[in-house]
């Protein structure tokens, strides 16, 4: 399941939908606005994608990790719009047979998702200020 939302993350939720039978293992991986980048203060960040294109490519992505590990189900959430500092940006979970397929899978989802959906993050710092950053960059 692949979502672009304006609405707060459910990760809870999230969790639940990917819980199956066979499998052991349920790793989340969320993503937060943090108070300090690269030792600047952070006010805020807004976070903008064309959705059809950015979901195109977390489907593809989707079917990436379904075609490298055994997993059982994986959602790929991300936020867009206005976002306070201690607010969920992106989740990413995932459920697997065992544990090391679930952190793996999970690892290189965020990963890639970060390296090649197009969404775009604005940091607004304390002073007033603001860059913005393009997909592909980590950070």
């Amino acid at each position: 399941m692949v979502r672009l939302t304006r609405d707060v993350i459910d990760y809870h939720a999230l969790t639940e939908q990917v819980r199956r039978p066979g499998c052991g293992a349920v790793v989340t991986f969320l993503g937060t606005v943090r108070d300090m980048t690269d030792g600047r203060p952070t006010a805020s960040l807004d976070y903008e994608a064309y959705p059809e294109m950015a979901e195109k490519q977390m489907l593809r992505l989707e079917a990436e990790v379904r075609a490298r590990w055994p997993i059982g189900e994986i959602c790929l959430v991300h936020r867009l719009g206005h976002l306070s500092l201690g607010e969920i940006s992106v989740a990413v979970v995932v459920s697997a047979p065992h544990r090391a397929q679930a952190f793996d899978a999970c690892r290189y989802a965020i990963d890639r998702l970060k390296e090649t959906v197009p969404i775009w993050k604005k940091e607004n710092w304390a002073d007033g200020t603001s860059d913005w950053i393009h997909p592909g960059v980590n950070r």
